[in-house]
């Protein structure tokens, strides 16, 4: 099943880029539903690298869902769209159902020095996708409210541009 997002965000293209490579950010937009900890010895990078980052995932901070690999890799589409994929998997707890797990988030300008966000997860957890879907749906439609809330505040982009490359 697939859970889609199609956002335009008030913030310009390299702040999107840099904020959705961002751990914090990530887990920005997750809190309060969902809370990461970093299993990587040193914790999280500043912005993710290409490869394996292993998450021990929580429901509001109290309730242990399992682990998580989030595997990252980064691409170029045409009309210069940049994108970040996630290819992880659950490794524990209700997480380890999910036996499909394709993330990615595209980042391309947008009229007015703003940004268009495409988000796309598309997962299969057998006979329990349509349960999933449900959950990963109200979950992704709460990202997307956060990530408009908090696009504004990125602006990395008018004082740095040194790192918008993949």
């Amino acid at each position: 099943m697939r859970v889609l997002l199609k956002l335009e965000l008030d913030c310009h293209p390299d702040d999107a880029w840099r904020a959705i490579r961002s751990p914090q950010v990530f887990q920005d937009v997750s809190y309060p539903l969902t809370q990461f900890t970093s299993l990587e010895a040193g914790g999280f990078p500043d912005l993710w690298e290409p490869g394996d980052h292993p998450v021990k995932v929580s429901a509001f901070g109290k309730f242990a869902i399992g682990e998580q690999l989030i595997a990252v890799s980064f691409a170029k589409a045409p009309g210069d769209v940049r994108i970040v994929r996630d290819h992880g998997r659950g490794l524990s707890g209700p997480l380890a159902l999910v036996n499909r797990w394709e993330h990615s988030m595209a980042i391309s300008a947008a009229p007015g020095g703003k940004t268009l966000y495409r988000d796309q997860l598309s997962f299969s957890a057998g006979l329990l996708t349509p349960v999933m879907w449900l959950m990963y749906w109200t979950f992704w439609q709460f990202r997307a409210a956060a990530l408009k809330r908090l696009a504004p505040t990125w602006g990395w982009g008018t004082t740095r541009r040194t790192d918008v490359s993949l």
